[in-house]
């Protein structure tokens, strides 16, 4: 019964958005709403769930989304982000342009959550685009497989890390073993997959990130202009690598662990951009003011949709819909690593959250892992894997994707969902091969 009602939100969903042409925002509450009553939702619990899938997706998000806005306003509006742009081309090429996207979301996603590390590039995506005239959605997808593979795959991230713990898999085997599965995943996602989607036009919300085209000596030194872009990158990763080394206790880990805090590491990075890119270079405080409200303002109905996003995945989650589809797969006799991989792809689709999907995953698998005497950290990559196939609309990663680039529906299925199974298939086969040699 709960897979049917899974199908028929899903259904109801493209049918208000695709049939119906109905606000993506409003689709998602009326889909939640359905769920909810048809599992059996109390009133007032359908009202909480879906206020506290809306709160949990907007507290963790809303201040990052808009630091990321400014601060990508300011790089875009200062000419830093046609500095770095115009560095990258001349460094890769414009046959290679894919690559520079690649490895630089790659070096980004390793010590940056998923949501975070998108908004910051966006504007490069961007600003490459517009100098090098390379289709949009070409390169965000290039850009956004990367983030996708650290996120799903590599810890620190809270999913690999959180699952590796329960595991009791070795942190450096598991970051080792991912990054060698990451590589092939990489090529064919972000490498080979993107020719084949580069007819699809994008069309970005007016007045986000558009920036004039500078003559060389308007534009801020590469030096500041990169070091700008990644102070919140490199503020996350001195978090975390306290994190790894120093004890809990420590007041040097506590005061890097706050700087280091995707909101705070945002603000400073923003603060720094005013200054840097904008008041030393002669700009006046109420400008650069204007400017970055006028890009706020463009994020409103994104952020509102996934807030949507967010309480859709909730009211899954406490209706028992994702409960109901893993106690499914406890009786599997398939391998242990094939199964976990394919539990977390269920609850994948069926709750949107990569996270919550490797979680539940991982407690229905554990007992066998011991039993098995499989590779815990193979088990984790391959639950990793599965927590990233099959992403849509239940997913907040997919609306922001769809929302920033400006493509319909359609073209969100056709290029991130394709891009993420992609991935997840391919992580399989990797963890497959792996095995063979390790297992």
């Amino acid at each position: 019964m709960s897979l049917l009602i899974l199908i028929a939100s899903i259904l109801l969903l493209l049918v208000l958005i695709a049939g119906a042409k109905l606000n993506a925002f409003i689709s998602l509450i009326i889909a939640s709403f359905f769920v909810g009553l048809a599992k059996g939702m109390l009133f007032p619990y359908l009202i909480n769930s879906l206020q506290q899938g809306i709160g949990s997706t907007l507290g963790s998000l809303l201040l990052i989304v808009a630091f990321g806005v400014i601060l990508g306003n300011l790089l875009s509006d200062s000419g830093a982000a046609q500095r770095i742009s115009s560095v990258m081309i001349r460094s890769f090429g414009i046959k290679n342009i894919k690559w520079a996207m690649v490895i630089t979301g790659f070096a980004v996603g390793i010590s940056m959550f998923y949501n975070a590390g998108f908004i910051i590039l966006i504007p490069m995506v961007f600003a490459v685009a517009k100098s090098t005239k390379q289709p949009i959605i070409y390169l965000g997808i290039a850009m956004a497989s990367a983030l996708s593979i650290t996120h799903g795959f590599l810890p620190p991230h809270p999913g690999p890390t959180a699952i590796a713990v329960i595991f009791k898999a070795d942190i450096g085997k598991t970051l080792l073993y991912g990054f060698l599965i990451a590589i092939p995943a990489l090529v064919v996602s972000g490498i080979v997959f993107p020719e084949f989607i580069k007819k699809i036009n994008a069309n970005p919300p007016k007045g986000l990130f558009e920036s004039k085209t500078f003559a060389e000596d308007e534009m801020p030194s590469f030096g500041i202009s990169f070091l700008t872009a990644l102070i919140p990158v490199l503020l996350m990763a001195l978090a975390t690598l306290s994190e790894l080394t120093l004890a809990e206790t420590s007041s040097l880990r506590q005061m890097l662990g706050f700087i280091g805090n995707p909101t705070t590491s945002m603000l400073i990075a923003v603060l720094f951009a005013l200054v840097f890119l904008g008041i030393k270079r002669g700009q006046k405080m109420q400008t650069l003011m204007d400017q970055s409200g006028t890009a706020l303002g463009s994020v409103t109905m994104i952020v509102l949709i996934i807030a949507a996003g967010g309480a859709f995945k909730q009211v899954l989650i406490d209706s028992g819909i994702g409960s109901d589809l893993a106690v499914f797969f406890e009786a599997s006799t398939l391998s242990p690593l094939v199964l976990g991989w394919l539990i977390a792809t269920i609850i994948r689709i069926a709750l949107g959250s990569a996270t919550v999907a490797g979680l539940t995953a991982a407690g229905i698998v554990q007992p066998l892992v011991v039993s098995s005497g499989i590779s815990p950290e193979l088990m984790v990559l391959s639950i990793g894997a599965g927590s990233l196939m099959c992403s849509h609309v239940n997913d907040t990663g997919f609306w922001m994707f769809k929302e920033y680039f400006g493509i319909s529906l359609k073209d969100t299925f056709k290029t991130w969902t394709v891009m993420e199974t992609i991935i997840g298939v391919m992580g399989l086969i990797g963890v497959l091969v792996l095995n063979v040699f390790i297992g």
